[in-house]
């Protein structure tokens, strides 16, 4: 029962409003977590049990915890335990498999090896995000941010919220918890933003996203078939339905919540305005993003072992030297983190070090970026020079995204050799293109959807929020466009005939 699916929007969701808003207000939460744990037992059936489990296991470590002082050993020790096994359940599921295969791989190389046989392991939903949301809380106890929660119901909620259980976002304890349990009365304001925006993230992804995924997966299967710019506009598809994808189902979720009065934590913004690999990575899964960098980089760069080689290396080196090494010190275990939080295949590590080198260079060559800048006397701040580091930009994340979607490292390799072979810029128009399992019409609602979200993300970059201006027109004016959004998606979504049905992409991470 994805959230873009009939039975989520037209039964499931109506559903649980109407619970809500017939429960008193002080059992709503109640109300909330039943809602939220029957979804997941809709989606992952007896699975649950992880969900159930991790939610007990981390309610208790928490309510141990703070029967110690900060800082002090057994407070760290059941830190430590919590962590270890929400981790090792994570990599129990997830990379058991991955692991074996390694094995085998050394193994073969020798005589006599039997392979060790697979395990069917059944992986419940959302088990990256909740573990993510765990850990965090786990750390902000031992950390004195946050008290240990003695209201299981909304450590359970903060957990297993049932808009964020598939996707996330990956929030902080401190983000989210209260307002689960708050028990707010249902405003008319929130239900209409709150479908608004359900409504703007299905067209980002039943119109585009969708559309496009009958072209990304003939060019990925069959990419041994294609060179040149046809594997080039594979990297470029992928990520524009990656995009759609996960910021439509972001839309979705973000509005569900909201219908509650609850405000998720955003996850994007605006990311291909970013003149930076860094700057993207601050404007793309934002979440994911801050939970390394609260609870990886920061704990990196201000350990012992850091200030200790920080200080040697400024008096051995001096300070640019420092300055890189302990940024490549806590960016290393970020992207390692970064690529095996995705999942068990060798392309997204090769992903996270993609990024990992990419970053390091960004500030190595900082230095060399100044000095340009001030011998060519131009300025980094005209229209010119950020349009190129835009564009420049993009080629990265394009590039990052072909050997993210490759059915393996080796396929993305080859991928990206072919690119420099017979790159014929024609393919845009000599028919190429519609031999990719959609026709003109298809790609007409592709370009129109696209340059309408393009249109909305570059007003909103200029802090010109649509949907503040629309709520502002007269009645007629404020449904009719409301209306044309819907019949957008109805007409113009790509479901029924002749479209397969599509997952949704962050789900299976």
């Amino acid at each position: 029962m994805a959230y873009n699916q009939l039975p989520y929007l037209a039964i499931f969701l109506p559903a649980v409003l109407i619970a809500y808003k017939l429960t008193p207000a002080a059992y709503r939460k109640y109300t909330l977590l039943a809602s939220s744990w029957i979804y997941f037992y809709l989606c992952s059936q007896y699975l649950l049990l992880y969900l159930v489990g991790t939610t007990v296991f981390v309610y208790l470590l928490g309510l141990a915890m703070e029967k110690f002082p900060l800082k002090s050993a057994p407070r760290k020790a059941l830190c430590g335990i919590g962590i270890a096994g929400l981790f090792g359940t994570l990599l129990y599921v997830k990379y058991t498999n991955f692991f074996i295969k390694i094995i085998n791989t050394i193994g073969s190389a020798g005589t006599g090896w039997h392979n060790i046989p697979g395990l069917h392991i059944l992986v419940p939903i959302g088990i990256s995000f909740y573990t993510l949301e765990a850990v965090s809380y786990l750390l902000e106890v031992d950390w004195g941010r946050a008290g240990s929660d003695h209201d299981f119901c909304r450590v359970a909620l903060f957990l297993g919220f049932f808009p964020q259980t598939m996707e996330g976002p990956i929030a902080r304890y401190q983000d989210t918890a209260m307002q689960l349990t708050q028990g707010e009365d249902l405003h008319l304001n929130n239900i209409r933003d709150g479908a608004i925006r359900i409504v703007w993230g299905l067209f980002k992804k039943m119109l585009i996203a969708d559309r496009l995924n009958t072209a990304v997966g003939t060019l990925f299967t069959n990419y041994t078939q294609y060179h040149g710019s046809m594997i080039a506009i594979s990297g470029v598809f992928y990520a524009l339905q990656l995009y759609m994808e996960f910021s439509g189902v972001m839309d979705i979720v973000i509005g569900s919540a909201q219908m509650f009065g609850i405000k998720l934590p955003e996850n994007f913004r605006q990311p291909f305005f970013s003149q930076t690999a860094a700057e993207f990575w601050r404007r793309w899964h934002i979440t994911l993003g801050v939970w390394c960098k609260t609870y990886i980089f920061y704990p990196v760069t201000t350990s012992d072992a850091a200030k200790k080689w920080n200080k040697f290396a400024r008096k051995k080196y001096g300070k640019y030297i420092a300055k890189v090494t302990i940024s490549a010190m806590a960016l290393a275990p970020v992207w390692m983190f970064n690529g095996l939080w995705h999942g068990p295949q060798w392309n997204y590590i090769f992903y996270g070090i993609y990024y990992l080198v990419l970053l390091e260079l960004e500030e190595v060559l900082e230095p060399v970026k100044k000095g340009f800048y001030k011998k060519t006397g131009l300025s980094k701040d005209s229209w010119f020079w950020h349009l190129f580091r835009i564009l420049r930009t993009w080629l990265i994340i394009f590039t990052g995204e072909m050997f993210f979607r490759a059915n393996g490292l080796r396929a993305g390799l080859a991928m990206f050799r072919s690119i420099f072979y017979q790159f014929h810029i024609s393919s845009m128009w000599d028919g190429s293109l519609l031999k990719l399992g959609l026709d003109a019409w298809d790609f007409a609602v592709i370009i129109l959807g696209t340059a309408t979200v393009f249109v909305y993300d570059l007003l909103k970059e200029k802090d010109i929020h649509v949907w503040e201006l629309v709520s502002q027109k007269k009645t007629p004016v404020r449904w009719a466009l409301v209306y044309c959004l819907v019949f957008a998606v109805v007409i113009f979504g790509a479901y029924g005939a002749g479209y397969q049905k599509v997952d949704l992409i962050y789900a299976g991470f």
